[in-house]
């Protein structure tokens, strides 16, 4: 069940949620969440999806490598942490979920009623726009519980600051 969003009702403000990856045109959706957030008085929420692992009987090998996982996932959200905070006034909220990704970003959305808008970035390359956003947008945008922003992989800050 798709949950009501209170973003605009008294002590709420709109969140804007960005998946924070390891691809090239990650950084476009951050700077486009980050201003849109600054310039609406809204707020930013970073989600990084570690994929499950697949140890169920090594399990110390399983714990080892989750701590290394979840390691690198604070790693990469708070290097875009620190971008977001250098693009725009905002002070990231950084979240991460294990399981997959598609899945992760709609219970979040489904938890925080603040979250107003998801906005993913396009990939550039020939394999088209990456799964995260073929996966969403695609198939699912029909009944998806909040607007989606595709930003395109190869805007620039100064074309993203005229639309954001």
């Amino acid at each position: 069940m798709i949950s009501m969003r209170r973003s605009g009702e008294p002590g709420h403000r709109r969140k804007f949620l960005v998946v924070i990856d390891e691809s090239p045109e990650c950084d476009r959706a951050v700077y486009f969440a980050s201003r849109r957030a600054q310039n609406t008085g809204g707020k930013l929420v970073m989600l990084f999806v570690m994929e499950p692992g697949d140890f169920q009987h090594w399990l110390g090998v399983e714990n080892i490598m989750r701590a290394e996982a979840q390691d690198e996932a604070r790693r990469v959200l708070g290097e875009f942490a620190e971008k977001a905070r250098k693009w725009a006034d905002v002070e990231p909220e950084l979240v991460i979920r294990e399981g997959n990704a598609a899945e992760e970003v709609r219970n979040l959305i489904n938890e925080d009623e603040d979250i107003a808008v998801l906005a993913l970035a396009a990939g550039t390359g020939k394999e088209g726009p990456g799964p995260l956003v073929s996966s969403i947008a695609a198939r699912a945008a029909g009944d998806f519980p909040v607007p989606i922003t595709i930003v395109p992989g190869s805007l620039s800050d100064e074309e993203i600051q005229a639309v954001s």
